[in-house]
């Protein structure tokens, strides 16, 4: 048996709702360098959006070596109310660990953690690169990280990140890529006055009725050959308004795009804020990521083989489902996501297969090799 468990558990043990900094990091620490990593922590950003803890730890290979880098991040969501045992207080109740974190993602950190000691020093570069702040902002995480590889010139070949990614058993499927995302304030204003005397006010709601009904009628594409299609979704619709008589001189709501290669934040931006200007609203745009792929090749053939060898099945690649870190990481290598179930994932009582743990430790200690090795 992996002590991918026990690291499990002393991982959930540590509370780290995001942003997660101090004890979690100690804990990831102390593992880390028993096993010949040299690990390096850093706080950056300042309120709202910081202070960030992160971590880069790396165990150095023979001069000329491949480089493979683990990603991941150590905070979790809120762990909300219902839960049959503490959330912060791992425990095993027949095949599972019941915690907070159990698949998203220190579960997958700590069979990362465990694969090493199956890897030899000298087969290669290996480095994990940890974030406590991926279910945040993600402001001063990964993209704080990636500025201090850069610094130090330790850029990795590839990069796996450990994200939740299977569906119905371990193994089914991984991700090669992941739409772009981009959320949109829109904002009418007129001027407030009596519902009786309209001709003296200026109501904003028919401004941004017309704005947000030319948005939801958009079918902005029919989907790729790797991505399904781009949605637009009305996320949010609020006037303020306590009166019954009166006309308000604000509404605003907040749209949000998920949307494939065919795009751009940028483009996409620019589109709602024609719109909107045409019904004399404004559009506000923040864009958290852009669509990426990497193509199925070389890297993902040695995660599928990697993954058919431990559990028989064959993982489909896909690029469904929201953002992850993974999107900055792209900026610098090959990236590719593979993890454990899904299914329990920011719900009360989340808990992983304490099996999942050990085949999941054998996968990445397998890819792990094969990477550093082809």
């Amino acid at each position: 048996m992996s002590n991918a468990i026990e690291l499990a558990e002393r991982l959930i043990a540590a509370p780290s709702v995001t942003p997660a900094t101090g004890l979690v990091f100690d804990v990831m620490e102390a593992m880390l360098e028993p096993l010949g990593f040299e690990t390096h922590r850093f706080v950056k950003g300042e309120a709202p959006d910081g202070p960030v803890e992160n971590m880069f730890a790396i165990r150095r290979g023979p001069e000329g070596s491949k480089h493979f880098a683990f990603a991941g991040h150590l905070d979790v969501v809120p762990p909300g109310e219902g839960w049959t045992s503490a959330p912060f207080a791992p425990e095993r109740r027949g095949e599972l660990l019941y915690g907070r974190g159990a698949v998203d993602m220190k579960g997958s950190i700590a069979s990362m953690v465990a694969a090493m000691a199956d890897v030899p020093a000298d087969s290669g570069t290996v480095s994990f690169i940890i974030t406590g702040d991926e279910e945040g902002p993600a402001v001063y995480g990964t993209r704080a990280l990636i500025d201090f590889m850069q610094e130090t010139g330790d850029i990795p070949d590839l990069c796996l990140v450990g994200e939740p990614t299977s569906v119905n058993r371990l193994g089914d499927m991984m991700k090669i890529g992941r739409r772009g995302s981009v959320n949109i304030w829109l904002e009418a204003h007129g001027t407030q006055g009596h519902v009786a005397y309209p001709h003296l006010a200026d109501n904003p709601l028919p401004k941004l009725t017309a704005i947000l009904a030319e948005l939801n009628a958009l079918k902005l594409d029919e989907g790729t050959d790797w991505f399904q299609p781009s949605n637009l979704e009305i996320t949010d619709l609020e006037v303020g308004n306590p009166a019954h008589n009166v006309i308000p001189a604000k509404a605003t709501a907040r749209i949000s795009i998920r949307f494939n290669d065919t795009h751009s934040g940028a483009s996409l931006a620019e589109m709602v804020g024609a719109i909107a200007g045409k019904h004399g609203g404004v559009a506000k745009p923040i864009i958290s990521g852009e669509p990426f792929l990497t193509p199925p090749g070389e890297f993902s053939q040695i995660i599928a083989d990697a993954v058919k060898a431990e559990t028989g099945i064959d993982p489909e690649p896909s690029t469904t489902g929201g953002t992850s870190d993974a999107r900055f990481l792209r900026a610098i290598c090959p990236v590719i996501e593979f993890g454990l179930c899904n299914a329990t994932m920011h719900k009360s009582d989340e808990a992983v297969a304490m099996a999942d743990l050990e085949t999941l430790t054998k996968v990445y200690a397998r890819i792990t090799k094969s990477v550093l090795t082809s």
